[in-house]
């Protein structure tokens, strides 16, 4: 008697599957229901703090012949809400980036910086300054671009040739090499010429500050495509956390999968980066925080940790602007003020070993 193969029909999730798919929907609302409010906390603070009726006038009142009124509109306008809309954007693609990076690599401590596009782009930043005596941010901030894209290709172009070809490791060891032979070229360049040193020590803070919407909204548009490309590979990331072998059997195509993903990462970080500089540990810690809230599900966990890393800057970026009021702290150095004890604290229990 011969039999043969009946296909099964799917099954339908259990209840468990349900009310976790539920938890983590839940979780995603919540997410941005806090991010409308912080955006609008960072709307109202600064060296002149603005009351919900003041922010309010700035965003939707007409021209008005008051100096007073004038004077709230463009603080809000063309001060505020471009810092506000910077940080939400980078903060996405950073938390996003760091999450994939992960992922790609298999390890729990890569950061973006871990593709060289941090020392791309400051290694682009003061040679066009010190050669072409750039001093606008719109000028030399497509060069930083330019270096952060070119700086992940070659570490991926080296990760791909020789024994261990496009394994994690050769990748993070590429990665590293790299990042330390731009750091020296960045430093050797900005000692011989001031107007490049000075520029980059402002960079190197990573800033959500002073950046117009003739920049954000192009560093955006790299933003989105990085975005698409990292959605669209979410099922097959899930499988390569599997193993290599297991995710081949499964019917994914490997390189091309890293390839892709490597493309994304280098779209967002290099394009975050190169609007408001380096900002460290980002990525890193929000991607383990992602981790902890919806498990090792990459479908999950990349929407999680851009919204948190949407969350992140913008909280940091917040914090610093009352920490030395009136002055302002940047973004950037709250970030790495916040993210190296976590890292810490992560090496303390152990997270490394079975994250």
């Amino acid at each position: 008697m011969s039999t043969t193969a009946v296909e099964r029909p799917p099954q339908p999730p259990s209840g468990g599957a349900k009310e976790a798919r539920r938890r983590r929907g839940l979780g995603l609302g919540v997410l941005v229901l806090v991010l409308v409010v912080m955006a609008a906390v960072s709307l109202a603070v600064g060296p002149r703090a603005l009351s919900p009726t003041e922010v309010w006038h700035g965003l939707f009142a007409p021209s008005d012949p008051d100096r007073r009124l004038t004077e709230i509109r463009l603080i809000v306008r063309t001060v505020r809400v471009p810092r506000t809309v910077l940080a939400l954007v980078a903060g996405v693609a950073l938390g996003v980036g760091g999450a994939l990076i992960q992922g790609y690599t298999r390890n729990p401590i890569a950061d973006t910086g871990l593709l060289g596009v941090n020392a791309g782009a400051s290694f682009a930043v003061v040679t066009v300054i010190a050669v072409f005596g750039l001093a606008d941010p719109f000028q030399y901030v497509w060069f930083a671009f330019v270096g952060a894209a070119v700086a992940g290709v070659v570490v991926f172009g080296l990760s791909s040739i020789g024994r261990g070809a496009g394994s994690p490791l050769t990748l993070a060891l590429a990665g590293q090499g790299i990042t330390v032979f731009l750091a020296a070229m960045t430093t050797a360049v900005s000692l011989s010429d001031q107007k490049a040193l000075n520029a980059l020590r402002f960079w190197n803070a990573g800033s959500v500050a002073g950046v117009g919407f003739h920049v954000i909204w192009p560093v955006s548009a790299f933003i989105a495509a990085g975005l698409v490309l990292a959605l669209t590979m979410l099922p097959s990331l899930n499988l390569l956390n599997l193993g290599d072998d297991v995710a081949r059997g499964l019917g994914v195509n490997i390189a091309l999968s890293r390839t892709v993903g490597i493309i994304a990462i280098t779209l967002l970080a290099g394009a975050a980066t190169a609007a408001c500089g380096p900002i460290a540990f980002l990525g890193l810690m929000v991607a383990h925080v992602a981790r902890y809230l919806t498990g090792p599900d990459y479908r999950w966990l990349v929407p999680y940790a851009g919204l948190l890393g949407a969350l992140t800057l913008l909280v940091c970026d917040i914090v610093g602007r009352l920490l030395v009021w009136p002055g302002e702290l940047e973004a950037g150095v709250v970030v790495a003020l916040l993210g190296a004890p976590f890292f810490a604290v992560l090496v303390w229990r152990g997270k490394f070993k079975n994250a």
